[in-house]
């Protein structure tokens, strides 16, 4: 896998650039819509291929292990024929989601032991099998198995679980490099750099990852409200390789996706579009709407002229307001649509202004205005 850097931001760290994989061309900066479970909440895969123009979505390693099950999923051809989507898909590793379940896992240095979420069964999780699983899913891009530190965590648990991450790592490359793709096309692993919010972890984790020489690396354990998260992007960013696509984890806000854009981020993904979407909150190129506020009730504007989606510009805010009040699933689905075709605009805008050399000044100003609630 080819990174190809097409333009630098004179003024940032910020570049467009893109990559190819077995299902189709990467144009960065991406941002990614999180399908969970074999899919976008609420979204037809017809509808984020076309009109929202996804060129890549992320599958959760845990919940797919689950169900329906690798056996489901392997007949099937891969979580790609399985759940009809033709273009790339990301699935990370599971690390994440078993840090989640803190009161029913255990880790050791084989892997992790964990009680599943829905029927109370056993399970354990190794580098071994995190890359086992992902080649059944078929994932374009894989990610290796890693421990995620809490947010306010000790230096002596960050330092040995970043360490854990290292060990795991060379044990995920060496299995990743003896077994090889199950449905006949080439797939990537990207290490994660793990090291909380520790200057000196970061960059010994960046460094190790470097080293591991593969198609590109992810930050880890970045996502939580720690207030440093530009600060220790921008360690990490300092180290690794330029050349490589950087996947930045579960990040996040309209404004920290452009922050980090200007740092040197290639790749995002995170669930707050859907989600935020699904309760009400509305990125507008305007500013944030809580469309449930009784302010909206008979407002009956386009919900955002600014974008060209088709459902941003075909319901009115007042129509909105009224789904969502009273629970209607139709509700849920416009305002998912709505604000992934928003991020997919920002994304877009960031790519536009990264080529003619006028990003930073364009983010500054764009900043106040999208992140100012309505």
């Amino acid at each position: 896998m080819k990174f190809q850097i097409k333009k630098e931001d004179p003024h940032s760290s910020a570049r467009t650039g893109s990559f190819t994989t077995a299902h189709g061309m990467i144009n960065t900066p991406i941002f990614m819509p999180v399908g969970t479970r074999g899919t976008v909440k609420g979204i037809h895969q017809w509808e984020l291929e076309g009109d929202l123009r996804a060129e890549i979505i992320l599958g959760n390693t845990y919940h797919l292990y689950l169900r329906p099950g690798l056996e489901v999923i392997q007949q099937a051809g891969g979580l790609h024929p399985f759940m009809h989507w033709s273009l790339p898909i990301l699935t990370d590793s599971g690390g994440y989601q078993v840090y989640s379940l803190a009161d029913s896992r255990k880790i050791t240095e084989e892997g992790v032991q964990f009680t599943s979420h829905i029927d109370g069964s056993k399970h354990t999780l190794t580098p071994e099998s995190a890359i086992n699983i992902q080649r059944i899913i078929g994932a374009d891009i894989m990610m290796a198995f890693d421990e995620c530190t809490p947010s306010e965590c000790g230096y002596t648990y960050a330092k040995s679980a970043m360490e854990l991450t290292h060990r795991w790592l060379k044990r995920c490359t060496t299995h990743f490099d003896q077994n090889p793709p199950l449905y006949g096309y080439p797939q990537y692993l990207f290490p994660i750099v793990q090291g909380s919010v520790y200057k000196d972890l970061r960059i010994q984790s960046a460094t190790a990852i470097a080293e591991a020489n593969q198609a590109g690396n992810a930050i880890g354990g970045v996502c939580h409200p720690t207030g440093q998260l530009y600060e220790v992007t921008g360690w990490v960013c300092d180290i690794l390789p330029k050349h490589k696509p950087r996947y930045l984890m579960g990040v996040g806000t309209p404004k920290d996706i452009l922050e980090c854009i200007a740092l040197g981020i290639d790749m995002f993904d995170c669930v707050m579009p859907a989600r935020n979407g699904r309760n009400g909150y509305l990125f507008t190129t305007e500013g944030i709407i809580h469309i449930k506020n009784q302010q909206w009730r008979t407002d009956f504007s386009p919900i955002d002229v600014g974008l060209a989606h088709q459902a941003s510009r075909y319901y009115s805010k007042a129509y909105l307001h009224h789904l969502l009040r009273v629970g209607e699933r139709l509700g849920g689905q416009i305002a998912t649509l709505h604000n992934l075709a928003f991020y997919r605009w920002l994304i877009e805008e960031s790519r536009k202004h990264i080529t003619t050399g006028t990003f930073r000044a364009w983010k500054d100003k764009m900043i106040p205005t999208i992140m100012r609630k309505i």
